[in-house]
């Protein structure tokens, strides 16, 4: 069964809190590299009309530029779940992968929704609790606990380590 890190929504328009497990979640991606992991990018945008974040073609949709770019497997999602990208799906099964670590900006949005539906189609998901981050922080344990309590495990970038 072959394994993927999947980077949810580390762009320029999402809140600043990134900064704080950049550096995580980096050293994550160099642990797939050297660990024969897929790493994938997942980027948002928003097309609805009169928004002011993620909007196609701007700076603030782009990948921030510290955030390590290790392979060209870049999707883009319009929809808080990562599998509504068509080729994201499409990556999965061509992959034959079945085992997911997931790091990422919006643990109480886009971040839960893949988690959520990954579970769903009994895929085996790992939420690297300290390569997550959200505009509350406060919310993050009570996300862990949702995670947790819809079959994902829990793991520190020290136990991938």
């Amino acid at each position: 069964m072959k394994k993927v890190l999947v980077v949810i929504d580390i762009q320029n328009d999402i809140t600043k809190n990134y900064k704080e497990i950049i550096g995580n979640i980096n050293n994550a991606i160099d642990w797939a590299v050297n660990n024969d992991v897929y790493v994938v990018y997942i980027r948002h945008e928003n097309l609805s009309d009169g928004t002011r974040t993620f909007k196609p073609n701007t700076r603030g949709a782009e990948l921030v530029s510290d955030l390590k770019i290790v392979s060209k497997n870049v999707f883009t999602k319009y929809k808080g779940n990562a599998l509504t990208s068509e080729e994201f799906a499409d990556f999965i099964d061509k992959n034959e992968i079945g085992e997911f670590y997931i790091t990422g900006a919006d643990a109480i949005a886009c971040v839960k929704s893949t988690c959520y539906n990954l579970t769903k189609a009994n895929y085996s998901v790992n939420v690297l609790s300290d390569c997550i981050t959200s505009y509350d922080k406060r919310k993050i344990d009570e996300m862990l606990h949702y995670y947790e309590s819809k079959g994902c495990k829990i793991i520190s970038l020290k136990d991938l380590l």
